[in-house]
């Protein structure tokens, strides 16, 4: 397998796991508990999640364009 798709799906895995947890701790703050703190904290979770992909989206297009960019010069 391709070491930058690997990276991608480690990404994509890892992003979609804390989303999730995000989410879920987001509901729970706002309708279950309606606490204010708990819902900070799954708002940021979820924007963690979207940074993280976002960072590994920018890492494997980077990579890629650096090896088409090397192997047009060679």
């Amino acid at each position: 397998m391709d070491p930058l798709l690997k990276i991608l799906m480690v990404t994509r895995y890892v992003g979609a796991i804390i989303l999730a947890i995000g989410i879920a701790i987001f509901i729970y703050g706002m309708i279950v508990n309606d606490f204010v703190v708990i819902t900070g904290i799954g708002v940021g979770a979820v924007m963690g999640a979207v940074f993280i992909f976002l960072i590994g989206m920018f890492l494997v297009a980077t990579e890629e364009m650096l090896n088409k960019n090397h192997n047009r010069k060679m």
